[in-house]
């Protein structure tokens, strides 16, 4: 059967010549060139289009999550909420976050991460802009918080199958020794969208009530899903249906595309993974350095509002994020120079997330004496800083220790990491309302990220596993 020049595929994958349709039956395809579309790397050309469009999406995502922490404080003098109300509302993004990481995993590593990513960006997208339709739907002061909790809930298991299809993509499209640089791209958008949402978000709270963040990021993140929609998927697709015709018309040139040897059908094998220390020590990791990041997201802005009232909103809305972007992308460029310098992925990883942790533990457990708005703005930034390091760290090990199930162990890791989000910034408020005191909540911060760091030096590996 010969091809010449292709442009489109029906369902029964009609393939138009510049002559004729040629219909080829799915049973015609051999298995091996359906694999091959399936776990094939992006084109020279398609990968910066597609870490850029990511590192965008994770922009939104995190611009969309923080938006509640920072009008928090303007909501809950309109609704008349306690310390323990913010914390509920503030926490119950978790909850759902946390359910739908797993989920997010296996979907991506099964139907593929383009898909899920989409999906859920859909769906936070448009709730993030109905947030303050939502916020007003009952009059009485329980409805509104039970009714903003139930939504908060279900943006978070949209937002939850975000990060495990992000790294069940770069896994399968990314060549070895250049996932942790594109990784800590992609994810970096977090503090990207962070900064966002402290600087444009904290304009717009000032100068047109707290409605209006909630309104710009919804609308740009909806214009992202389009473009995802409309011109990302299907010229991915265009693409992957030109190199399979290649590979069904005995042609060698096929560009940058890989046969893998994962088999869809192949089940995660959870059972030698749960018997692993080094398993257990990647949770533990996650969840310490998370239950840092997480308390200082939803609770920063309320710290500064309360110790130094007269400070500039933007400035410590944006000061901290502003230096935790480039630390992430160095994490994941120093990753892969010093393995491409001969040093073990295992001792990459641990130097690595040892500055993650160790920094945040030191700045953190600092700030507790600092009394000035100067000293406290430079401790926190020089945390969130540290924090930053992770993404070529831990954040990188599911795709060491078991690449072919990489979106499946990271929903499992991040779900771990999720449940801080919800206990963490809830017993935040409660010690808050109960302590009046700050410095309880950062010196017990800083032992949980010694206790995290402490454990994945011991029993932590880079090593692949399954």
């Amino acid at each position: 059967m010969q091809f010449q020049s292709f442009t489109r595929c029906t369902t029964r994958m009609g393939l138009r010549t510049n002559d004729d349709v040629v219909l080829i039956e799915p049973a015609d395809v051999p298995r091996d060139s359906i694999q091959l579309i399936s776990d094939r790397k992006w084109t020279r050309s398609e990968k910066p289009v597609w870490i850029a469009a990511m590192s965008v999406g994770t922009c939104m995502l995190y611009a969309s999550r923080t938006v509640m922490p920072l009008c928090i404080v303007a909501i809950s003098k309109e609704m008349e909420w306690t310390k323990s109300d913010s914390a509920t509302i503030l926490s119950s993004f978790f909850w759902g976050y946390t359910l739908s990481q797993v989920l997010g995993g296996y979907l991506s590593d099964r139907i593929g991460g383009e898909t899920v990513l989409a999906v859920g960006a859909t769906g936070w997208g448009i709730l993030t802009l109905l947030t303050p339709k939502i916020a007003y739907l009952y009059d009485d002061k329980l409805s509104r918080l039970y009714t903003l909790v139930f939504f908060r809930v279900i943006i978070g298991a949209f937002q939850g199958l975000h990060m495990p299809s992000l790294t069940s993509l770069i896994s399968r499209k990314v060549a070895e020794g250049e996932k942790s640089f594109a990784y800590s791209i992609a994810t970096s958008g977090s503090h990207l969208g962070t900064l966002f949402c402290g600087s444009v978000g904290s304009i717009f709270l000032e100068k047109f009530g707290w409605e209006a963040p909630f309104y710009v990021v919804g609308v740009l993140t909806c214009c992202w899903v389009l473009l995802l929609r409309l011109h990302l998927l299907p010229k991915q697709r265009e693409v992957s249906r030109l190199i399979l015709i290649k590979e069904i018309g005995q042609f060698t040139d096929v560009p940058d595309a890989v046969h893998a040897n994962r088999n869809p059908k192949d089940g995660v094998p959870w059972m030698l993974l749960i018997k692993t220390p080094a398993f257990w020590s990647l949770l533990i990791g996650h969840f310490c350095q998370n239950n840092a990041f997480f308390i200082l997201l939803s609770w920063l802005p309320t710290y500064f509002h309360e110790n130094f009232p007269h400070a500039k909103g933007w400035i410590f809305n944006v000061v901290p994020w502003l230096v935790t972007f480039p630390s992430a992308l160095l994490s994941g460029w120093l990753a892969d120079y010093m393995m491409a310098k001969g040093l073990s992925a295992t001792a990459v990883r641990k130097i690595i997330e040892s500055v993650a942790l160790f920094g945040a533990a030191f700045f953190l457990f600092v700030i507790s004496y600092s009394q000035s708005f100067a000293g406290a703005l430079f401790c926190m930034a020089m945390a969130l800083c540290s924090c930053g390091f992770h993404h070529g760290g831990v954040m990188m090990n599911p795709q060491d220790i078991a690449p072919r199930f990489a979106g499946s162990v990271f929903g499992v890791m991040n779900m771990a990491g999720s449940v801080p989000g919800f206990v963490g910034v809830y017993l935040t408020g409660y010690i808050l309302e109960t302590t009046k005191s700050w410095s309880v909540v950062f010196n017990l911060t800083s032992a949980v990220c010694i206790f995290g760091i402490t454990v994945y030096l011991i029993f932590g590996t880079a090593r692949r596993l399954i």
